[in-house]
């Protein structure tokens, strides 16, 4: 990232004291004046090596797969699953309506059948049988975003986990919209 001062800032930086204890990240000063190293690169927390070497590990396996094009073309194959998946059923759709505007890793979804009047709750209902059955962990639409699912498709992921999370999903679709109709 960049961080860019004006002298008036570094002034306020140095002369302001919180009245609240703020984390290491956030420091900017010590002892009443400007932390230097922060802007040539020294580090504010030492980075975990565990974190480090798990990093190195990812990269040797994305490159023993074929680099970035096998990335890629993991996360297409998963993205197109889960659209194939919607294509074919009339309750379910992509939330980016526009193909161009899809995302191929974190795929966001609605539901679309007209016999739910409360969209929120229902997809919440959808997402805690996924989780209770163990084959899908936080697929809740984003807090400001429409009701829905988000499937991540993203290259670490097996397409014979997305498919089969697809089978569960559909599972459970039709048990809570079987709890709707029985609930009229």
């Amino acid at each position: 990232g960049i961080l860019i001062l004006s002298p008036r800032a570094v002034e306020r930086l140095e002369t302001y004291t919180p009245a609240w204890p703020l984390p290491k990240i956030f420091r900017l000063t010590s002892k009443g004046k400007l932390i230097e190293g922060i802007f040539v690169g020294e580090t504010i927390n030492t980075p975990s090596m565990l974190c480090v070497e798990d990093y190195i590990v990812a990269l040797k396996w994305a490159q023993a797969i074929g680099g970035l094009p096998a990335l890629m073309a993991r996360a297409n194959a998963n993205a197109e699953a889960v659209w194939d998946f919607c294509d074919a059923r009339p309750w379910f759709a992509n939330l980016a309506t526009d193909p161009a505007t899809r995302s191929n890793t974190s795929v966001c979804l609605k539901f679309t059948d007209p016999r739910i009047t409360d969209g929120e709750s229902f997809a919440k209902a959808v997402a805690k049988r996924l989780e209770k059955e163990g084959v899908a962990f936080d697929v809740g639409a984003y807090r400001d975003a429409p009701p829905g699912l988000r499937i991540w498709c993203g290259a670490t992921v097996e397409l014979s986990d997305i498919t089969a999370m697809l089978g569960w999903l559909d599972w459970a679709f039709h048990t809570e919209i079987d709890g709707l109709s029985a609930a009229a």
